[in-house]
């Protein structure tokens, strides 16, 4: 594995094919800085040409995921004016971006404090686990700002009413709440029930093949862009590659052998 970029801000823990990406600035309930920001998307870029790694864990330290921006690099950024407010706000969205098409699978434990950025996040995950007694929202306009690189995301996981709902009454809910929502896919009790999720789901993860997984979900993302005729034939084009190419031979063997493929031992 091609060695990590050094971090200020996160904790990074390789450990069988899982790479655990923890949001580590406690004081500030893992406010999102332009430092961490940036590392983010330092590690993102570091991992995304290497297979060995299956998925990522993005979680918070001491009990948070991530309570947003970071005000104070707001206020740093007050005497350079407006472009500097500009550069700032639209390098998370570029974290956004990235985040969502990283050919690994992306895992979001989340608990505490889940607020503008840190919902953001959420929003981009392909799976989301919550503490029921976790603190979404939206608090941006009670600021008065506006969440400009979160919004659209937030729309695409949970549906423009909903997302007009909670940006416009800055309105608090749980983790129940968000399940609810389709904002996260599991609301865990406590937090034995949501580290024995997090190992079943990284158990499943295992046991698809890495080049499947990364093609799939980018097929999946494609679908809700590109014109169907064309997805479907290139869908189609990268079907034939698959069952011809390493993946689709061990897996179809294994399975006619009644084995677990290689990639699942």
């Amino acid at each position: 594995m091609n060695e990590l970029p050094t971090c200020e801000t996160l904790l990074l823990e390789h450990a069988c094919g899982v790479l655990h990406i923890t949001l580590n600035r406690p004081d500030c309930r893992n406010a999102m800085s332009l430092t961490m920001v940036g590392e983010l998307r330092a590690v993102l870029a570091s991992v995304r040409q290497q297979p060995g790694i299956r998925a990522l864990v993005l979680r918070g330290a001491s009990g948070h995921f991530c309570a947003g921006g970071d005000i104070k690099d707001m206020a740093t950024a007050r005497n350079a004016g407006q472009a500097a407010y500009r550069e700032l706000n639209r390098a998370f969205g570029s974290l956004l971006e990235e985040a969502q098409h990283t050919p690994q699978v992306l895992v979001a434990v989340l608990e505490g404090a889940v607020l503008g950025g840190g919902l953001g996040l959420a929003c981009v995950s392909d799976v989301a686990i919550a503490r029921q007694d976790a603190q979404f929202g939206l608090p941006e306009t009670t600021l008065g700002i506006l969440p400009a690189q979160i919004a659209p995301f937030v729309a695409k996981r949970i549906g423009l009413t909903q997302a007009r709902r909670l940006a416009l009454t800055a309105a608090r809910f749980d983790g129940a709440e968000a399940a609810r929502l389709g904002l996260v896919h599991f609301s865990e009790a406590d937090e034995q029930a949501l580290e024995r999720r997090l190992a079943d789901t990284l158990a499943q993860i295992q046991r698809c093949a890495p080049q499947a997984n990364a093609q799939t979900k980018a097929l999946l993302l494609a679908s809700e862009e590109q014109p169907l005729g064309p997805l479907l034939d290139s869908a189609a084009d990268q079907f034939g590659a698959a069952v011809t190419g390493a993946e689709g031979a061990e897996g179809t063997l294994a399975f006619v052998q009644k084995r677990k493929p290689d990639w699942a031992k």
